[in-house]
């Protein structure tokens, strides 16, 4: 200990010497009566003070913008957190619906998850992470609990592609529940429509169109979308159908692949497929 203390004063005597000066001097200025004396100390007093409050004022700004650096990090922080947690509840509300859709019907179902989109407004195309492992066939349908979402187009070993409504390359027999009237459904690149209706034919805006039991691709009824509207063609003697579909096909992430084909003839094609890889 003694040899520290002594290596301190031995590099630090001249600063100690001073600042005990200094005390020493502040002292004697507080004890010194002298009206001159009295004035120098006010004014070195004031002035310390002076010194003191900017400088307490310079560190209170430095320790405020840290404050407010460390407190837009922590509401960033919360930001993402409430985003992931908005995200975790719509997922799970999906999940909830997709799980008691599959509860409600005795189809056997395939579980799958959208995992990339083409960005074409005339070639939609959806990839999902279910394939020949998991026995998808090329046509067969996509769903969800909504409704009819596309047809598997192409099956890897893990993964699969699928036409969804807004490809131009699929054409889909579809059928006015009410009326019973059957039509093509297709995509024009801006809108769902059905083609080729007579205008005599019994069509109201707000039926429900569903896939049609004459299909030689979709096995079984699905929900499409809904009438929004019936418009005159060119030609005077038959209209068009314009359709919103039940599906939100920019928003689906999760759906299930219907795991049956329409007849022998497309098993048989299908067959033929995978012995060709």
């Amino acid at each position: 200990m003694f040899r520290f203390l002594s290596k301190v004063w031995t590099n630090f005597r001249e600063y100690i010497a001073l600042v005990l000066l200094i005390l020493l001097s502040l002292i004697i200025l507080s004890q010194n009566k002298n009206p001159n004396v009295q004035k120098i100390r006010a004014i070195a007093f004031g002035s310390f003070a002076t010194i003191t409050s900017v400088i307490s004022d310079i560190f209170s700004v430095t320790n405020l913008q840290r404050e407010n650096e460390e407190l837009r990090e922590t509401n960033a922080k919360l930001m993402l957190q409430v985003s992931r947690l908005r995200e975790f509840g719509i997922v799970n509300k999906e999940l909830k619906d997709l799980l008691a859709f599959k509860d409600t019907t005795g189809f056997p179902l395939i579980p799958a998850s959208i995992v990339s989109r083409s960005l074409s407004m005339t070639q939609n195309t959806i990839t999902l992470n279910a394939g020949k492992k998991d026995s998808v066939l090329p046509g067969m349908p996509v769903i969800n609990d909504k409704g009819f979402i596309g047809i598997v187009n192409s099956v890897a070993e893990d993964f699969s592609i699928a036409r969804t409504l807004k490809n131009v390359d699929l054409r889909l027999t579809v059928m006015d529940e009410r009326s019973r009237i059957n039509g093509i459904l297709k995509w024009t690149g801006e809108e769902l429509i059905i083609i080729n209706i007579p205008n005599t034919f019994d069509v109201e805006t707000g039926d429900r169109i569903i896939t049609s039991d004459v299909s030689s691709i979709v096995p079984i009824p699905i929900p499409v979308g809904i009438v929004e509207d019936f418009r005159q063609g060119e030609t005077g003697v038959f209209s068009y159908i314009r359709v919103k579909p039940f599906a939100d096909l920019t928003s689906v992430e999760n759906v299930f692949i219907l795991a049956k084909v329409k007849s022998k003839q497309i098993d048989n094609l299908e067959l033929n497929f995978y012995r060709r890889q």
